[in-house]
């Protein structure tokens, strides 16, 4: 059994964190398992410096330490940044959009949110981008093949 930990270094280790980490660590430890920190640093706009650090320290101080992990050493999975790992998951995605299981998104925030405020206007609660919002929005379920390659080639911003 592998479990993990993986908080966001967005500032201190909250004890809801903590109470996953320990939960996680005991399960593994019972099972004869393994017990990995991973960090979730992939939203750059909130990382925090000297979260990272922070969230080690804490651990060690709790006595909840990883078999491996950020700051407890490698083992056959690493790297343990998320940030470190997109080579791994663009691999994939690519996957996902040559079989028609993904696509790419090229709407704003600012678009996406005039879409929920035009839609809560309309009466829908809570509208979200799904399967029937994103057929009026800007992605390539509802542009032009050609649209889509214009925009990658001018390196618009996207999200698959």
């Amino acid at each position: 059994m592998r479990v993990r930990f993986a908080p966001s270094p967005t500032g201190a280790l909250h004890m809801g964190g903590v109470r996953t980490a320990l939960y996680n660590y005991l399960l593994a430890k019972q099972q004869g398992g393994d017990f990995i920190l991973r960090i979730e640093d992939t939203d750059q706009n909130r990382y925090v410096p000297g979260a990272e650090e922070y969230i080690i320290n804490s651990l060690k101080w709790c006595g909840i330490e990883p078999n491996e992990g950020v700051g407890f050493g490698d083992g056959p999975h690493a790297p343990y940044r998320q940030s470190e790992r997109k080579h791994l998951y663009k691999e994939y995605a690519d996957k996902l959009l040559a079989s028609g299981h993904a696509y790419y998104a090229f709407d704003t925030t600012e678009e996406i949110e005039q879409m929920r405020v035009n839609l809560g206007a309309q009466g829908v609660p809570n509208a979200s981008y799904n399967s029937v919002t994103r057929q009026y929005m800007k992605n390539s379920t509802s542009l032009s093949a050609d649209e889509v390659q214009a925009r990658l080639d001018s390196n618009h911003p996207y999200v698959i």
